[in-house]
C-alpha cells in the first residue's frame, strides 16, 4: 500500500467516524475535549487552555427528543446537536462553545442549559459591524472574556506563550489546508468529492499537531504526481455544509468534482490568513474582519456573487453548485442576490436543498443527474 493511500484511508476513516476519532484523539493527547458549534469558534484559545477543540456538525439521527426545544423549521444541524446532547452522545465533552450568528443559535444557547444540564455552555457573540473600530474592539474584548471563561473551567491560566504557540499551530494548519485544496483541485481523479470532504472533516476531530503533518504529507504526495486530466464536471460548491454523505455519493456517481469551495465546514474556515501585526487577539479579530463573502458575517456590499464568479473563472469551472441546508435563514436570504449575479454572467447554477435527516435522496439524485446531462450535452 502506497503512503498516499495509507494517509487517505486514515483520514477518510477519521472523518467518517467522528465520535470514535474524538475519543481516540483524547486518549492519544491526554486532553479533555470541548465541543465547538459551527462556525468561527476561536479554537486557538481553547487549545491554549489545554483542551482539545472538536467540531459539532450534527449528523443523521432520529429526532425524538430535540423537538421539545426546537421547532421543525430550525436548522437540522442544530436539532441534531440537541438530540445527541440529550441522548448522552456528547457526554465525554467538558463543555460546549456556541458562537451566536443566527436566531436558531441564540435559542440553542439557552435551550442547551436546560436540555443538556451536565455539559456547561460558553457563548461567544460576534459583532454585526465588525469592520468599524468599535466592532473590532468589542470582538477583541469578547475573545478575552471567552479566555477568562475557559480559565474558570480549567482552573488554569492561559499564558501569553501558550496563546502564541496555539495561534501559530492553527495558522500552520490553515496554510496547510489552503495548499491541500489547491493540490486536490489538480487531482480530481485521485481525490474525488467525497474523499475531499471527509479528509477536511477529519480535522474537526483531531489535534492539529497530529492532523496538519498528515495533510502536508498528502499535499506533498499529490504535488509529486502529474496534474490529472479530469473529464468530469468541475464545480464551485457554496453553502453551509456538503452533507449528508449520500449527496456526495450522488456527485461522485455523476462524475462531478469540487475544484474549489465556499463552504462553512470547509474553505471558509481557513481561506483567510491572519495579519502579521498586533497581538494574538488582534490577529484573531483581523481574520474575522478580513473574511469576505460569508453570509453569517454582515457585509453591506454583498461580495459573495462576485467572489463565486471569480472562483469559476480562476478554475475554469463548469458551474456553481449551491448546497442549501434547509431552514438556514442566513444562507437562504443571500441566495437570490448571488443567483442573479451568477446567471447574468451566464454561469450554470444548480440549487440543491438538503437536511441531515434526509428520508429520500431520489429527488436530489434526479436533479443532479439532469443537470450533469445538460452540461455534458452543452444545453
Amino acid at each position: 500500500m502506497s503512503n498516499l493511500k495509507l494517509l487517505l484511508d486514515q483520514l477518510i476513516e477519521a472523518g467518517s467516524n467522528p465520535k470514535e476519532t474524538v475519543l481516540k484523539s483524547m486518549k492519544d493527547t491526554e486532553k479533555e475535549a470541548v465541543g465547538c458549534f459551527p462556525i468561527y469558534t476561536p479554537e486557538e484559545i481553547i487549545y491554549a487552555a489545554g483542551y482539545l477543540p472538536v467540531g459539532m456538525w450534527g449528523g443523521p439521527t432520529d429526532l425524538k427528543l430535540a423537538d421539545k426545544y426546537l421547532q421543525g423549521f430550525c436548522c437540522s444541524i442544530m436539532r441534531s446537536n440537541i438530540e445527541y446532547g440529550m441522548r448522552g452522545t456528547y457526554s465525554f465533552l467538558k463543555a460546549v462553545v456556541i458562537s451566536i450568528f443566527c436566531d436558531t443559535l441564540k435559542c440553542i444557547c439557552e435551550n442547551w442549559k436546560v436540555a443538556v444540564p451536565g455539559i456547561p455552555v460558553i457563548p461567544i457573540v460576534y459583532p454585526q459591524n465588525r469592520m468599524i473600530e468599535a466592532g473590532k474592539e468589542y470582538l477583541k474584548e469578547e475573545f478575552k472574556r471567552f479566555a477568562t471563561e475557559l480559565e474558570k473551567l480549567s482552573g488554569n491560566v492561559i499564558t501569553d506563550d501558550a496563546l502564541v504557540e496555539s495561534f501559530e499551530i492553527y495558522e500552520d494548519f490553515r496554510a496547510a489546508m489552503r495548499e491541500f485544496t489547491v493540490a486536490t483541485g489538480a487531482h480530481l481523479n485521485t481525490i474525488d468529492t467525497k474523499t475531499r470532504h471527509l479528509i477536511i472533516k477529519a480535522g474537526f476531530f483531531m489535534d492539529k499537531k497530529i492532523y496538519t503533518p498528515k495533510i502536508k504529507e498528502i499535499t506533498k504526495e499529490l504535488n509529486a504526481l502529474p496534474k490529472e486530466n479530469f473529464n468530469g464536471i468541475k464545480v464551485i460548491a457554496t453553502g453551509l455544509i456538503a452533507e449528508p454523505t449520500v449527496l456526495l455519493d450522488i456527485l461522485v456517481e455523476n462524475n462531478i468534482g469540487i475544484i474549489d469551495d465556499d463552504l462553512s465546514q470547509e474553505s471558509r474556515g481557513f481561506r483567510v490568513a491572519a495579519r502579521k501585526e498586533g497581538t494574538v487577539y488582534e490577529k484573531m479579530v483581523g481574520r474575522i474582519v478580513d473574511q469576505r463573502g460569508c453570509t453569517f458575517l454582515f457585509e453591506e456590499a454583498k461580495t459573495r456573487g462576485a467572489m463565486l464568479i471569480d472562483m469559476v473563472n480562476k478554475h475554469q469551472a463548469d458551474a456553481v453548485l449551491v448546497i442549501m441546508m434547509k431552514f438556514c435563514d442566513p444562507e437562504e436570504f443571500d441566495y437570490p442576490i448571488y443567483k442573479e449575479e451568477i446567471k447574468s454572467n451566464e454561469i450554470p447554477i444548480l440549487y440543491v436543498e438538503t437536511e441531515q435527516q434526509l428520508d429520500s435522496a431520489e429527488q436530489i439524485r434526479t436533479r443532479i443527474q439532469s443537470f450533469a446531462e445538460m452540461l455534458t450535452m452543452g444545453v
